[in-house]
Formats: C-alpha cells, structure tokens, sequence
C-alpha cells in the first residue's frame, strides 16, 4: 500500500477523514465477492430446477464470460452505495433501502451490459439475480448487526448485575425510540419487556418485539407478571387528564417512574433515554397548562428597564427567566444573597449572551442602596419579590419580617414614585388573607402600602396574591424528598391540613400577565385549582420514589407548627371578585382603609421593629384587623 493511500485510511480523528477500519471493509469485499459468485449462479440453477446438467450449454458459457464483469459490476454499485463504510451496528431502515436501490441498479447494468456484449441470458436470470444478491447482501450486514447485539448483551448480561426490567406506556413514534435506544445501546443497563397502550387494535401485537400486553387497566398485572422495575411514560402528545390518570396506576405498583417533559422533544427528534425525567408532582396535579397572553406581555417588556427585587430566589429567578425571553432593554437582578444572584446570572448569560443583565447586591431595607438603585437605573417596571417568606420562622423574629417585609415594601415603592416607575408589582401570598402568622400580616401590611401609594402617585402600583408553589425554596416538597432520601420518616402537620399549589413557572407567568392587565391599585388573584390535602402529597411522593406508604417509609405526623393555620384562603370576605380577560385571573376590590391612620401606625411599627421591641404582633393587629396569632386566641 503506497503512503499516500496508507495515510488516508489511519487519520486522526481531528483530521479531516476519520480512521477507516481497513481489515473490516476488505473482508466484507471478500464476503460480497463469494456472495455474487453464489448469487450469478443461482438463477440459472432454478430456472432448471435445481438440475446442472440440464442448464444449456451457451448459458454456462454466456454465465462463464460474463463472471468478472458481473463481480465488478456488483463491486462497484455497493461501493457507490456507501456499503461499506456504513456502520453496521447502527444498520436501520436507511441502510436497507440503499441495499435495495443499488442492487437493484446492478441488475440494470449487469442486463444493459448483456445485452451491449450480445451475451444473452434467460429473461428470468436479472430479477432473480436481483433477489438473491438483495436478500444476500442484507444477511451479510444486518446478520452483522445482529451478532454484535448478541455479543454485547450477553457481555452486559454479567458485566451488569442491576439490569432493570423497563414497561413503556404508548406504542406510538416516542415508545419507538426509547425501545430502538435500549436494544442498541450497551451502556443502558435496562430490558424492555413489555408495552402498555390504550388502543385496543395493537394489543396483541409486538413493537421492535416487545409485546403490547393490554391498556391501562392491564398495567398492574403486566408489573406482577414481568417482574417490572421501571415504567417509563411515552406518550408525549396526552392531555394532562390523561396523563394523570395513567399515572395514578402507574405509581401505586411502588416501579421507579420516568416520563419525557413533552412534544417538543418529539418533535426535535430528541428522545432518548438520557432526556427521560423522574416523574414528579406536577404531573399529578391534573392541571391543564396555563394559557398566558405572550403578546400583552411582550408588549408590556420589551424595551423596558425592568428590576426584579429578590431576583434570586424561586420565583424571582423565574421571573428573571420568563422576562429575559421577552426582550428587554435592560434586566436588573436586586439581592441580598450573592450565592443565589450569580447562579441566575450565569445561568441567563448562557442563555441569553445578548441579555443587557446588570446583578447587584443589597438589602431593601437599606434606603440610600435603594434610592441609588432607582436613581442610576431609572427602572419601568419593578417586580418586588424580595420578602421573608418562612412561617415558623418569622414566628419567632417577627421584627426582622417587618423591617424585610413591610419597610422593605415600603422604602422600594417610595423610590418607585420618587424616581418615576412606570409599573410596581408586588408578589403576595394567599397568607395575607385572615392571616394568623407574622409573615402573612406581613403581606397584608405591604398590600395596603401599596395601594396607598397608589392613590397619590403617577406608578401604578399592584399586588399579585397567589399559593404555595410547588419546589420553591422552604416548600415542602424539597423537604420531603429530602426525608424520603434519607428513609424517613416523612413530616406531616395535620392530616387534615389543606393547600393550593401551583408550579413555579406558571405561577410566574401569571404574575406577568396580570403585571400587564395592571391599572393601578389593584390585587390580582390567581386561580390556584382544586386545594390538595398535605398528606396526599406526601404519599404521592413516597409513591414516586419508588416506596410504600408505612412500610418502605412512614408519614409522621407532628401537629402544627406556630403560626400555620389549616387551610388558606385567597380572598377576604370584604373583597369580592372581579374577572379579567385570563379565566385564571381575577380582581379583588381593594377594602378601603383611613389613611392617615395607617401611616401613623406604620410609623410606630416601624419604630417598635428598629427598637427590636420584644413583641410587635398588638401593633400589627392594630393595622391588620382580621390578624390573629394563638396566644391571642389563648387568652381569649
């Protein structure tokens, strides 16, 4: 081999060709050669039945003059093909049809070249040639395919000794590659065997030979029978109804659940194994997306200096998220917790290279840091999600969840008149409806600033009042998996203690959305669904992780924590509802208060919390009526 051809085939693989298996692609040239040989004779051998010495003798002698044109013929349209630089482990429906076609333009040639050499065979001999040679050449490659599978399963079969056993729900195009993924790759350490489909017509039937075993009734049984470990949810296109009720099923057989996060992966040609998710308590939820006008909120966005306060927290980095796509001219990141700023800073700047991203650090309790703020910046819109939003804790500093809170509020929205904001939006919670902790009087204290400061100023300012949120930072969903992880057991308050619940994102997109209906003055309220008992919860997730509720892991229940109360509400009695144009999104009537009262009073709480009074809760009931705390309740 010359030096030149010898460089060609051992590349490096940053050179321009690849190394090419040399020793590979000259036996598979041998294998083709013995195959044609075999092949050309073939037909002349069934055209008289099988029988040599009836073949006439000028056929034998056209068969015999013909051979090395036949051979070079056939040679060179695999070649042409690429057939033998594919990689046949990986040989799929595209190799297939390139055998078809190129055998196929061999026969063509090998008959024109016949006939140009008046070397004249049956007419039957180029059709069956075709056959035979096609038929020959996919046993050569996808027997190839096959025997390296073998191999390697087998060498998996002892290398990995937690092979888990898989179950796919939906024998559609998404099952399809998840299936093609686990018979192909010998790095995944699972055995499809069996499939769940809710179409009558294809149980029975096998997918890439795995049987169709029955619908969704049938899934238990399916785990028992085929001593599954694993299910994995591949119907991408469901609705969230029917996703869930799949799911309710699924989960109470205590496998390890997985799903794919939805169509557009599909779509992408993006499924596999490694995009597959845990399935979680959202897909449990049985919710429907929310829906959000992306115009309004683009219009309202775009181009706008836009501050986030508290940006680095669960909802304030998603809203940081969501306002980045929409295009602003400027975003700004405003938090006291550094750790959490540079983790959403890198994250947009990766995300977002061309993102005007300013992250600054500071507390909103400290008026000059403020004031500097709005004064260098001059934002159009703030979001004010900066607050103290842990229950117990604030039960036991509730100074500090005034001067986070309350001043914070009120010190952010001052400079926002002060500096000329167009918008103020402030991030409420159903806590600060009849609330019995510090931390939703809290809140219902910053609801009257900021319709206060709605009344004399040019800022339209409104508050967004909504539940929990599901895996934000203190929920109880991080705390129970974290106790699950360790083996329990699982903390619950009260069997009876009731919540609303809503995932982050679009909690968020809701709060830009009613930011966009704003007028000024207004307490936005957000639809949280059907309230889900905690209890629930937490033998949801138990079931999730793959455990039995009271056996694997135990729920505990520990009474109520100070301040907690047994359901929340969304809406005090006084407020009543008003509906805009998102069903999801309503208005309620701000309750009117005496002013002047409120300022003096806020001016003496203001006091009491920098004098670190040793209990402020009577000059919080003072300003919020409907407060109630327990020892209150004790000495009542």
């Amino acid at each position: 081999m010359s030096r030149t051809v010898k460089e060609f085939f051992t590349k490096t693989p940053n050179s321009k060709f690849m190394k090419i298996p040399v020793v590979r692609i000259i036996a598979l040239i041998l294998i083709d050669t013995i195959t044609c040989l075999v092949c050309s004779f073939l037909p002349l051998y069934l055209r008289y039945d099988f029988r040599f010495s009836d073949i006439e003798p000028r056929f034998l002698q056209v068969y015999t003059a013909s051979l090395i044109p036949f051979l070079l013929i056939t040679l060179a349209c695999l070649a042409v093909g690429g057939l033998y630089n594919s990689v046949w482990r990986y040989a799929s429906a595209n190799e297939l049809v390139k055998i078809i076609v190129f055998t196929s333009l061999a026969a063509v040639l090998i008959f024109i070249e016949t006939r140009l050499t008046h070397h004249y065979l049956p007419r039957s001999y180029y059709p069956l040639y075709w056959v035979f040679m096609s038929i020959a050449t996919c046993v050569v490659r996808f027997g190839y395919r096959i025997l390296r599978l073998i191999n390697e399963k087998r060498k998996d079969l002892f290398s990995h000794s937690d092979i888990s056993n898989v179950m796919v729900i939906g024998a559609g195009a998404a099952g399809n590659m998840i299936l093609r993924e686990i018979e192909s790759s010998r790095y995944l350490a699972l055995t499809a065997k069996c499939i769940i489909d809710d179409n009558p017509g294809c149980h029975g039937k096998k997918m890439r030979g795995v049987p169709i075993v029955g619908d969704r009734d049938d899934l238990p049984e399916a785990v028992k029978k085929y001593k599954i470990d694993e299910i994995i949810f591949a119907i991408p296109s469901a609705s969230v109804q029917t996703r869930k009720e799949i799911l309710e099923i699924a989960k109470e057989t205590g496998c390890k659940l997985r799903t794919l996060p939805g169509m557009y992966q599909l779509i992408k040609g993006d499924v596999s194994v490694a995009k597959l998710k845990d399935v979680d308590i959202e897909d449990l939820l049985g919710r429907e997306p929310v829906q959000i006008n992306n115009e309004d909120v683009l219009q309202m966005v775009q181009g706008k200096t836009v501050l986030v306060t508290g940006g680095g927290g669960s909802i304030g980095s998603e809203l940081c998220r969501q306002i980045a796509a929409h295009e602003p001219a400027q975003l700004i990141i405003f938090d006291i917790y550094e750790n959490n700023a540079y983790d959403i800073q890198q994250e947009l700047i990766r995300k977002y290279p061309h993102l005007n991203l300013v992250v600054l650090i500071g507390s909103v309790r400290n008026t000059a840091r403020v004031n500097a703020l709005f004064e260098t910046y001059h934002p159009d819109i703030v979001y004010h999600a900066a607050a103290h939003k842990h229950v117990p804790l604030m039960e036991f500093s509730p100074n500090e969840a005034v001067k986070n809170n309350v001043l914070g509020t009120l010190k952010c929205a001052q400079a926002a008149d002060k500096y000329g904001t167009d918008r103020f939006v402030l991030i409420s919670t159903d806590k600060a409806v009849n609330p019995t902790n510090v931390m939703g009087a809290s809140k219902r204290i910053c609801e009257m600033i900021i319709q206060m400061m709605n009344v004399h100023s040019k800022t339209n300012y409104v508050a967004v009042r909504f539940g929990n949120v599901l895996g934000s930072n203190g929920s109880v969903i991080p705390l129970f998996k974290q106790q699950i992880a360790e083996g329990g057991p699982v903390t619950v308050t009260d069997p009876e203690v009731i919540r609303y619940f809503m995932s982050i994102p679009e909690a968020v997109s809701l709060v830009l959305q009613a930011g966009a209906y704003a007028k000024g003055g207004e307490i936005f309220v957000l639809d949280m669904g059907k309230p889900m008992k905690i209890v629930d919860l937490a033998e949801n997730l138990i079931k999730l992780s793959g455990y039995k509720v009271g056996e694997d892991i135990k729920i505990e229940f520990i009474g109520m924590r100070p301040g907690e109360k047994m359901y929340e509400e969304l809406l005090l009695d006084a407020e009543g509802l008003k509906q805009t144009e998102n069903e999801l999104i309503y208005i309620g009537e701000p309750i009117p208060f005496d002013e002047e009262q409120f300022r003096s009073q806020l001016a003496k709480l203001e006091a009491a919390a920098e004098e670190e009074k040793e209990d402020i809760r009577p000059l919080i009931r003072d300003i919020v009526p409907t407060y109630h705390w327990e020892k209150e309740e004790e000495k009542a």
